[in-house]
């Protein structure tokens, strides 16, 4: 048994980065679905990858953006985000490498 002033000072929230944080995303890395805070109201899901074992999330707008490029450039193998905003107003650019 331990007492909560142990777990609390142990306490390190857990957090997922974003793809934007990476210079350069391979298109082929893997993607999972991930289901955050199942069965409550606020219930989400996310798109995330594990690189060196660090999780970032995918925004869907990314997804989206790189469809859009792939169907001009299917060839394409690098990308990188750029993240402009916060909350609900973010939004992110694409860039072919």
């Amino acid at each position: 048994m331990t007492n909560l002033k142990k777990l609390a000072e142990e306490y390190e929230p857990t957090t997922t980065n974003n793809i934007s944080e990476l210079s350069v995303v391979n298109v082929d890395i893997d993607v999972t679905e991930r289901i955050c805070k199942e069965g409550t109201p606020d219930q989400f899901k996310m798109l995330v990858t594990n690189i060196d074992g660090v999780d970032y999330r995918v925004p869907y707008t990314v997804l989206a953006n790189l469809n859009a490029i792939l169907l001009k450039k299917p060839d394409l193998k690098q990308f990188a985000v750029s993240k402009a905003g916060s909350g609900l107003g973010t939004t992110y650019t694409v860039i072919p490498l």
